[in-house]
């Protein structure tokens, strides 16, 4: 689990003025911006209007006087932002230019192609298909969609603010009770300033993590969440060429692997109403363990300066925010932990069962992204930036060997049957012992439902009957 629930340091950051902008940036000793984008410099400082280490670079690019009007317009509506614990409106922003950068290969944004888009389709298509066969959830695409980077970022950011106001949220609360009561009328400018600075922080921050990410991810479920619309099987063919360029593999055969992975992530989602609300459940109980030491907040707002916010920032980035170290909050991550490893599991294998026979590259692309998760790929990585948690990639392959078991043990419809009730699905300590789960008498939920909907309904006539 990471120390740090919104990471604070994000993946290095290409300067907006090129060659210039690199050796600029490394003047100061460092490496790359700082979480937040807020370097050592502010407008017009001793850094110079373009520097890499201007605090606002990421949001206004490379700085010249013909510029400054219109930033320090932006700046204003930075300090007099009055929404959510995130500025999401900054977020997106910074995720489409981020996008717009390209990633560190070169490799620019470009819209889909019809004839992307026809293969994308007809790759959903056929995985659909062979899944009939491994699994008894019936089809969860309405619809399969290619998406470019940018048009990935529109339509996964409704679900990221879920994700992450709750832990905004938590910290944004925090910063707002600092004072004593009493102090808190007279201070209010100061704290609605902290409230927007906070917000535009860690809209910049998630910004840029999703805008980094966009690069990376070839569908909508690449962290084990839906991210997209519901009904919605969506591929990013640019990164998918990205994906498969060192594997050795026919460019038909990666896209149809990472189809069924859609296709098999829409499934479930579709067709198991409990769990979304499950796994986002477990994120907002999480969020509600994270501490803040108000101590050190309390020691920025006494110094704040308001023409000098990369104080808070500092504060920010020194640890300020820590998850809780309590029976609660272990149990949150634990339920959240093994909740997305069911998931990613379950989709290992029967993605692994449905294309084996049919794709000589089946055991190799597999192999790919276990290590690709293993490794720290751009999922787990971003995942653990916004909310502080990091995926253990052995509870990934525990969970795919125990679902690949109860293939064996029960067959098709039993095995996906364990979806119908979220306390059928195995525990953690059932991925330490899967022999044991598997051959566990089974709870038949099905008859316990039937005998509590018979109560209640001899409850409703017996209150008629006294009526």
């Amino acid at each position: 689990m990471s120390d740090t629930p919104f990471g604070f340091g994000l993946p290095p950051e290409e300067p907006d003025n090129g060659d210039e902008g690199k050796k600029k940036g490394n003047q100061g000793g460092q490496s790359g911006p700082t979480p937040f984008g807020f370097g050592t410099g502010l407008p017009g400082g001793s850094g110079g209007p373009g520097d890499a280490d201007n605090p606002f670079a990421a949001m206004f690019g490379s700085m010249n006087p013909n510029d400054l009007g219109a930033a320090f317009q932006q700046i204003g509506q930075m300090l007099s932002y009055e929404g959510g614990p995130v500025n999401w409106d900054m977020a997106k922003d910074i995720a489409r230019q981020t996008v717009a950068q390209g990633t560190p290969d070169g490799v620019k944004d470009a819209s889909v192609g019809l004839a992307e888009k026809s293969a994308v389709e007809e790759a959903v298509r056929l995985a659909d298909h062979w899944l009939d066969g491994v699994t008894s959830l019936p089809s969860g695409a309405a619809t399969a969609v290619a998406w470019s980077r940018a048009e990935w970022v529109e339509a996964t950011l409704p679900v990221w603010k879920e994700l992450v106001d709750p832990v905004a949220e938590r910290v944004g609360a925090a910063m707002g009770g600092v004072l004593p009561e009493e102090m808190q009328a007279m201070a209010g400018p100061l704290l609605g300033m902290m409230r927007s600075m906070g917000g535009a922080m860690f809209g910049q921050q998630i910004g840029q993590a999703v805008g980094t990410l966009a690069g990376e991810v070839v569908g909508s479920t690449d962290v084990g969440l839906p991210l997209g619309p519901a009904g919605k099987a969506a591929l990013l063919p640019l990164n998918i060429e990205s994906f498969g360029k060192d594997l050795g593999v026919s460019s038909d055969e990666v896209r149809l692997y990472l189809a069924l992975r859609e296709a098999a992530h829409a499934r479930l989602f579709a067709h198991v109403p409990w769990l979304r609300s499950h796994l986002f459940g477990a994120v907002e109980g999480y969020a509600r363990g994270i501490k803040v030491d108000t101590s050190k907040l309390e020691d920025v707002v006494g110094q704040l300066d308001p023409t000098n916010p990369e104080q808070l920032q500092e504060a920010l980035q020194g640890g300020m925010f820590q998850p809780q170290d309590t029976p609660e909050q272990k149990a949150a991550l634990a339920r959240l932990e093994t909740a997305l490893a069911l998931v990613e599991g379950w989709v290992d294998a029967v993605v692994h069962e449905a294309a084996k026979p049919r794709l000589t590259s089946a055991d190799a692309m597999r192999e790919t992204m276990r290590r690709r998760r293993a490794s720290g790929g751009p999922a787990e990585q971003t995942f653990a930036t916004l909310i502080g948690l990091e995926l253990r990639p052995r509870r990934l392959r525990d969970a795919s060997r125990l679902w690949a078991s109860l293939t064996d043990a029960r067959g098709v419809d039993g095995r996906d049957g364990l979806w119908e009730h979220p306390d059928m699905l195995p525990t953690a300590s059932d991925l330490d012992d899967p022999d044991g789960f598997v051959h566990r008498e089974q709870l038949d939920f099905s008859e316990i439902d039937k005998m509590l909907g018979e109560a209640a309904q001899k409850r409703e006539q017996d209150g008629d009957d006294t009526k």
